[in-house]
């Protein structure tokens, strides 16, 4: 069997030792959140000060939610390379409008209630997201460290495609990574509150420990019989 990378993005990251902390450790991508009443909350700006920091092929990611059309353009011209994440009541309509490659978060609810969530329906409904972020749907539009349930959608269906087309979040951490991997197989994995010490403030051997975590589990499924 072909071995098989699992991508890592590192999100929330509002200070320059975590910005190289996070590439130090090989993550692929770097998440800012640029939305106002996240404890997160990077201005345009300050992202782009950050993400100035990054090396070739580590991607920055610019978190929206419920963002004007202005503010959007703002946080584009600030960091010009930025894929975007869109993780509010935003429509199809309103993620293409911005012109650039996006992600899609999905809110899914904890608890059994996650069964009720039609993922296939809006994975169908944004076909045109390079990825679908799959995140637990708490107060304050992601980062509150909680999961839903793995068990709940087949994953092997071809209009989720996760191993091509969906991101796995919510509640990740060094302890649990591996077995969220094993259950879903996803493109990548997201972690904010999992590598953190306070919101916003990460934690350099906790990204470290992550990223080892998420190698572990890429050698257990794909490991040469």
């Amino acid at each position: 069997m072909k071995p098989f990378r699992t991508r890592i993005k590192i999100c929330g990251l509002t200070r320059e030792t975590d910005v190289d902390a996070a590439v130090q450790a090989g993550a692929d991508a770097v998440g800012f959140v640029l939305y106002p009443h996240s404890p997160r909350f990077v201005p345009p700006e300050r992202a782009g000060e950050l993400a100035r920091r990054l090396p070739a092929f580590v991607t920055p990611v610019l978190l929206f939610v419920n963002a004007s059309p202005e503010f959007i353009a703002h946080g584009m011209q600030a960091v010009p390379n930025a894929l975007l994440q869109f993780h509010g009541d935003e429509t199809p309509a309103d993620c293409v409008a911005a012109g650039r490659p996006f992600l899609r978060a999905a809110r899914i609810p904890t608890g059994a209630a996650g069964t009720g969530f039609d993922l296939l329906k809006y994975a169908q409904d944004f076909a045109t997201a390079q990825a679908v972020l799959l995140d637990a749907h708490v107060e304050g539009f992601g980062g509150g460290g909680q999961s839903f349930d793995w068990n709940a959608f087949p994953w092997s269906h071809p209009l989720l495609n996760a191993s091509s087309r969906l991101v796995l979040s919510g509640g990740l951490t060094p302890a649990n990574v591996t077995d969220g991997i094993c259950r879903v197989r996803p493109w990548a994995v997201d972690v904010s509150s999992g590598v953190e010490v306070s919101k916003g403030i990460k934690d350099a051997d906790k990204i470290h420990a992550f990223v080892a975590a998420v190698r572990a589990a890429d050698n257990l499924l794909f490991r040469p019989s």
